[in-house]
């Protein structure tokens, strides 16, 4: 079952443009999977590489037209803006300091983003981008993309249905082992300009992953931090940026809990976490497990909950693509966002009432920016030997 409001097969598809994401880039390629899995979505444009060679050639390998591949994105975005058929959408996928001048130009153009986190690499530029995109009324949908997973999902809905009564303590995790040596200083493109503070902004470890797991956090539990004392450092000498967090967090609605963000622990390669705890049960979920949701009634024999089995609900039947015991993973969680992005985007341009329990599920350039106030947040309590920082952004969801 997906949300609907009109036959899929009558529906035209959403034109998208990507801005980064040229050969060799892993995110665009995943960004690209996941959009073509329901069949909602043409790339009809990009602005691919800042090579103009690159750019061109991975154009052309993807089917997009030569008059259509840009060679920068100022570019791209005039010409598409004046195009009849041009693009509806942009979607970004560079490093991190690009996030937000490209967001801005498009946004500018009367274009609608898809961003890849973070949203920026500084509270100001978030903070604009919340105005601008308020001011253009534009859609505008940042690609936290776990909130996708079925069993995420449910256990948003669990917590909110009151299954685990008062919240006593969130944390969320997100541990890998891919930096523990020094390949940034060896060359390792990928590795390199996430540890460049020019490029990652003012952490690596937090903007990389641990915006992840604090959004996860803040999406199952339905709140958001307060408060945060940090401590950030770095394991391999000579790195520019942190490439591991310990963060306090002190959540709204007077739970406790923790942020952990790890990229130099051995064995883990991507391992995302949420456990919440309440007076009345917890709940546990692991990215290495995505189609299991542990639930623990105090006093209870705790019970493991399968995607599609007896015990799930509506929240995660709504997004399962396959029955039980067949997986679903990483592409298809991201799929769930690129499609409610569609449906989104697609609903506001025609001018049709949004389906507001479905934007509820989609991060936003709030939720985006959320994400860009709790790493400045963390940095500066850092910054003070780990004093309690407030870490709240001062705008609401509304007319995001």
């Amino acid at each position: 079952m997906v949300y609907a409001t009109a036959d899929a097969t009558a529906r035209e598809k959403l034109r998208v443009g990507m801005v980064g994401g040229g050969r060799g880039a892993f995110i665009g390629a995943v960004h690209r999977l996941a959009m073509r899995l329901d069949d909602r979505i043409a790339l009809v444009a990009g602005a691919l590489s800042a090579d103009p060679a690159n750019a061109a050639a991975s154009a052309a390998e993807l089917g997009i037209a030569a008059e259509r591949s840009y060679g920068d994105y100022h570019a791209m975005a005039r010409a598409e803006a004046a195009r009849p058929d041009g693009i509806e959408a942009v979607v970004i996928v560079t490093p991190n300091h690009l996030h937000a001048p490209v967001a801005t130009a498009f946004l500018e153009a009367g274009i609608d983003v898809i961003c890849d986190k973070p949203l920026s690499t500084t509270l100001a530029e978030a903070e604009d981008l919340v105005a601008l995109a308020r001011a253009r009324r534009r859609k505008f949908v940042v690609t936290l993309n776990n909130t996708g997973y079925a069993m995420v999902r449910q256990a948003r809905e669990m917590v909110a249905d009151g299954a685990l009564g008062r919240l006593v303590a969130v944390h969320g995790s997100y541990i890998q082992d891919w930096l523990t040596r020094p390949i940034d200083a060896e060359g390792h493109k990928q590795a390199e300009w996430r540890t460049d503070p020019t490029r990652a902004g003012q952490s690596a470890v937090l903007a990389d992953i641990g915006v992840h797991a604090y959004n996860l956090a803040c999406f199952v539990s339905g709140r958001e931090a307060e408060a945060v004392a940090a401590d950030l450092f770095t394991a391999v000498p000579g790195r520019r940026l942190d490439d591991n967090a310990h963060v306090l967090v002190r959540w709204s609605g007077g739970a406790r809990g923790t942020i952990l963000a790890s990229q130099t622990s051995p064995g883990h390669y991507n391992d995302l976490s949420v456990r919440v705890y309440g007076e009345k049960a917890g709940l546990e979920w692991h990215a290495t497990r995505p189609e299991e949701l542990r639930f623990a009634p105090y006093g209870e024999e705790a019970r493991t909950l399968i995607r599609g089995g007896h015990g799930s609900t509506e929240a995660s039947r709504r997004v399962s693509r396959m029955p039980a015991a067949h997986p679903e993973g990483y592409i298809e969680a991201f799929a769930n966002l690129y499609r409610d992005a569609a449906d989104i985007i697609q609903a506001h341009r025609a001018g049709a009432a949004a389906d507001a329990a479905q934007e509820s599920l989609v991060p936003d350039v709030v939720q985006g920016a959320r994400g860009v106030r709790f790493v400045a947040a963390a940095v500066e309590s850092d910054a003070a030997g780990g004093a309690w920082t407030p870490a709240s952004l001062a705008v609401d969801r509304d007319a995001s």
